[in-house]
């Protein structure tokens, strides 16, 4: 079971590390927000995200679903379509200070959240292709240990990157990071967006 467990860790930690669309979104809305609390709906919203997307993948059911190329066209195309929206409403934002910084409503939070977890196909095909491959060495409760291992190193990321981003905007009153950021972090999402657009054409072509 321990190895089971310290599998599930280090794979998780090996997913989740890159700098994606969905771990600059979590990190932004810490720094953006007024409170830590503010950020909880982007924090619950990519917990729940990856712990679906993490159960589903050992079940196996994601597998069958990413077999149906048309699904797999409409899951791109929805994904590239969002990607953009939130890479124009990051980029467009120009406070002065961090006193004039518009938070992001939870509405919104949980609508980006959804988008940059559930219609990222780049963090579906991992988690189909890399974790629930892996879950299949094991079975009964080692399939177990591993599961809750690769869910909790999710969970315990996203509330590390939202604490961190808080700290960052406590400490800087000027707002000219969180600007800095903003601009990052719209040319990150964007770029994931360019590579769906990639796939997208790949697909139709």
């Amino acid at each position: 079971m321990l190895q089971a467990i310290l599998h599930g860790v280090l794979l998780a930690l090996g997913l989740i590390l890159p700098l994606g669309a969905q771990n600059v979104f979590v990190f932004n809305q810490g720094a953006n927000q007024k409170k830590l609390t503010h950020a909880l709906p982007v924090i619950l919203t990519a917990g729940f995200c990856d712990t679906f997307l993490i159960v589903v993948a050992i079940l196996g059911v994601s597998l069958i679903l990413m077999s149906m190329p048309t699904l797999q066209l409409v899951i791109y195309i929805v994904g590239f379509v969002f990607l953009i929206y939130m890479a124009w409403s990051l980029w467009k934002e120009k406070p002065s200070n961090i006193d004039e910084i518009e938070p992001m409503s939870p509405k919104k939070q949980i609508l980006f959240a959804l988008s940059v977890s559930l219609l990222n196909p780049h963090a579906i095909m991992d988690t189909v292709g890399v974790i629930g491959t892996s879950a299949s060495i094991y079975e009964g409760d080692d399939k177990l240990a591993f599961s809750i291992a690769t869910i909790s190193i999710s969970w315990i990321w996203f509330i590390f990157l939202a604490v961190l981003g808080r700290i960052v905007g406590t400490v800087d009153k000027s707002g000219k990071f969180i600007l800095i950021l903003n601009k990052v972090s719209s040319v990150i999402v964007f770029l994931v967006a360019l590579i769906i657009l990639k796939n997208i054409l790949a697909l139709i072509l």
